[in-house]
């Protein structure tokens, strides 16, 4: 497969998955309200975004790149506001 396509592949994937974080950043963003998230898996989901980020990064994989780091944006905004507001 042309490896032009297969990067696109990555970038959607990448888009998409990271788009999924969005809703919620923005509702935690907008209400404050933790209550009914899991701080646990927040800690874990960013810990491994941060583990994939540097994988990523180590292997040249700019869609692998891409996606974790703004996911771990996302994900450790609402960590934060889980933490901040419980």
């Amino acid at each position: 497969m042309d490896p032009f396509v297969i990067k696109l592949i990555g970038f959607a994937a990448a888009t998409c998955t990271t788009m999924a974080y969005a809703p919620q950043a923005i509702k935690v963003w907008k209400t404050r309200s933790t209550g009914d998230i899991s701080l646990g898996m927040f800690l874990v989901m960013v810990l491994g975004l941060a583990l994939w980020l540097v994988y990523g990064l180590l292997s040249g994989d700019a869609p692998l790149v891409a996606a974790n780091a703004i996911t771990m944006v996302l994900a450790g905004g609402i960590l934060y506001m889980k933490l901040k507001y419980g």
